[in-house]
């Protein structure tokens, strides 16, 4: 079958190659479930692995099938499956579990070891096929009636994890009621954690830095929160005018935005990092000024990868509660459809060179 690959190490690799067909057997105890795919979305990360900024071929192979936002149908399940049926509509989570206590608890996105699994990042497949076949614990349902935002799923589990982890850990601040967040970055990670946000209750300012209006603008002010261009209002300057945000979501894939965000936390606050940053830039920063301020202000800093199947859940449930509280405007973050596996190079064309596209996507079969 057709699949869409790179050969880690080497730029600019992607290519389509045939690849054998998945067999549900491999799956043990009789809990295989095949997919067939129907949409795969992509974004900075593919980009970077194509870059050969990071990435590595399972075991055996010296290529590494892309893609690890999937979307597809249950086509076929071994005899113990009970959480789907043939006919879901379903996606999958990416990383998979290593030999940690953490991995082995079903938490393996908080894995303790240095080599980790992620289904078209690292050591494994991804999705960008047209079946696929994994266990049925990684295997996520998906309402028919979100079957129209298919491939953000996996990012709204980004989002929702990111937003849950900081309210766990401030469970040690005994009551922590956060009333202004900011959100750095408004694309797709940066506009879902908007929404759960907003669904939380708290005073949202999402930042990027083109002025509105724009689609991205547009989005944001639908879902009731404010967009901020720092091209016209810098994060710092911000602060000052409103107040120091309680929590801040970095999602902007700059490092020197993440490190800037740690001067414009607030008392007891909380900062999460989402970014994933592959290159070798440096930035400076007042380390006295924020070192004392973050002691003295107990603040706190998470990092914070992809998720498990609770955060997919937790997030699916968001979106559908912003359906109704904000009907249409997530759909609208789907911004660029590419046609067939074979459309590869217009994939690229649009991660690379199109800075109109929020979310870009592969229709990689009809149902």
């Amino acid at each position: 079958m057709k699949a869409i690959a790179v050969t880690p190490g080497q730029p600019n690799s992607v290519h389509q190659r045939d690849i054998p067909e998945p067999d549900l057997g491999k799956i043990a105890d009789g809990k295989g479930v095949r997919v067939k795919v129907l949409k795969v979305g992509v974004d900075a990360t593919d980009r970077e692995i194509n870059d050969a900024l990071y990435g590595n071929s399972p075991p055996g192979d010296d290529f590494l099938v892309l893609g690890h936002e999937c979307f597809g149908k249950v086509v076929e399940v071994g005899p113990n499956v009970r959480r789907v049926k043939v006919g879901d509509y379903v996606t999958a989570t990416v990383r998979r579990p290593g030999g940690s206590i953490y991995d082995q608890i079903g938490t393996y996105d908080m894995t303790s070891e240095e080599t980790y699994y992620e289904r078209g990042i690292n050591l494994l497949h991804g999705y960008l096929t047209e079946q696929f076949v994994d266990s049925e614990e990684y295997i996520v349902r998906v309402p028919e009636g979100l079957k129209h935002l298919h491939v953000l799923m996996e990012p709204m589990s980004c989002a929702a994890k990111a937003i849950q982890q900081a309210y766990e850990c401030q469970q040690r601040m005994k009551v922590w009621r956060p009333q202004r967040a900011f959100v750095l970055g408004s694309g797709q990670i940066g506009l879902l954690a908007t929404l759960v946000l907003k669904l939380r209750g708290l005073d949202v300012y999402t930042l990027a830095r083109a002025p509105g209006p724009h689609l991205k603008s547009e989005i944001v002010e639908g879902m009731e929160a404010t967009y901020v261009s720092t091209n016209e209002t810098p994060l710092l300057e911000l602060a000052e005018k409103v107040g120091k945000a309680d929590l801040i979501i970095d999602a902007t894939g700059s490092s020197r935005v993440a490190f800037e965000a740690m001067q414009a936390l607030g008392h007891n606050g909380t900062l999460v990092w989402t970014s994933i940053t592959g290159g070798q830039n440096q930035t400076e920063i007042p380390s006295d000024k924020i070192n004392i301020e973050w002691v003295l202000g107990n603040k706190l800093l998470v990092g914070s990868v992809n998720a498990n199947s609770e955060h997919f859940e937790s997030g699916i449930k968001d979106m559908a509660l912003g359906e109704v509280m904000y009907p249409g405007v997530l759909e609208k973050i789907l911004t660029s459809p590419v046609d067939g596996l074979e459309g590869y190079q217009e994939m690229m064309r649009l991660l690379v060179e199109d800075k109109d596209a929020l979310k870009v996507y592969v229709n990689v079969a009809d149902e």
